[in-house]
């Protein structure tokens, strides 16, 4: 039972990790964008958070500091791309590229091999539910905000304005704009969210899981999430249920040398891309992506 709650633990929360970034990527696909520079924010996200937590002594500034320099990538992934009119997935590659360059410069020049971490909070009752309850309301407070991240997520898509405008941005931008939307905004706001929410996942990263900064340490964790949206079939459900395959299966690749067991480093290093490289051919059944994805505006 405790190895079923350790493996059932680290998948839990690095679906989450995945989620957060998720579902900012969602958005802004709905919104008719491929924002490939993920990867970007959160690795800038969990730069800046540890160094604000480490000036500071508390890891609660790392918050604030993660989710503006997520927000500071996506303001130049939007603007290059929906105001310059580059192409969108050479944006987020440079981005990528020079972002990485950056935060290893940086890293090079200061010490953050620990940082301050954000204590768990454990929900009296629901934590002491046999396997899953530590999982779920036994973690470091950063990781509560899904319960109301993923609710709002569903609602503002698919119950508000916003969200239709949006969306309309995405499967025909000709039309939207003859309805009165500006479909530029809804991206780069679209955009945004993404960055906010994708800066928050890197924050989570260092001060929720690691307590740490190293270099390239999201290691290819904006990718994956970009996989999941595709292989959720753009939705928000779809997209939770990506992220908890994701998330077990790179939490089995952690817990499973803790537990004893043997398994090829290489091998456990690789599998999230094997599980992304063997469920990519169900993208190719999907037809729900929106129609303007990746197009111009």
């Amino acid at each position: 039972m405790h190895s079923a709650a350790i493996l059932v633990g680290s998948g839990v929360t690095l679906a989450v990790l995945l989620l957060f970034a998720a579902l900012g990527e969602l958005i802004a696909e709905q919104a008719g964008t491929l924002n490939i520079s993920v990867e970007a924010m959160m690795l800038a996200g969990a730069y800046a958070a540890g160094a604000a937590a480490h000036a500071a002594g508390s890891p609660a500034a790392g918050v604030p500091a993660g989710i503006a320099a997520g927000a500071a990538v996506a303001f130049v992934q939007a603007n290059l791309s929906h105001r310059a009119r580059l192409d969108q997935f050479v944006v987020g590659l440079v981005l990528v590229i020079l972002v990485q360059g950056v935060t290893s410069f940086l890293i090079g020049t200061t010490n953050l091999a620990a940082v301050p971490s954000a204590g768990n909070i454990r929900i009296p009752g629901l934590a002491s539910v046999p396997v899953v309850g530590g999982a779920l309301f036994n973690q470091p407070w950063p990781f509560y905000a899904i319960y109301l991240l993923l609710p709002a997520v569903g609602w503002g898509l698919y119950r508000t304005r916003w969200g239709l405008e949006l969306r309309a941005s995405g499967e025909n931008p000709r039309a939207a704009r003859v309805s009165g939307v500006n479909v530029g905004r809804r991206r780069r706001g679209a955009i945004y969210l993404c960055g906010l929410l994708s800066g928050y996942a890197g924050a989570f990263l260092t001060i929720g899981i690691v307590g740490a900064v190293s270099e390239g340490m999201t290691a290819g964790s904006g990718y994956i999430a970009i996989a999941a949206v595709l292989l959720g079939g753009w939705s928000v459900r779809g997209t939770v249920i990506a992220c908890a395959v994701f998330g077990a299966v790179q939490g089995a690749a952690v817990a499973l040398p803790s537990l004893g067991v043997t398994v090829n480093s290489q091998l456990l290093t690789a599998a999230p891309y094997l599980v992304v490289l063997a469920l990519t051919p169900l993208i190719a059944r999907r037809r729900s992506q929106p129609a303007a994805l990746g197009l111009p505006m």
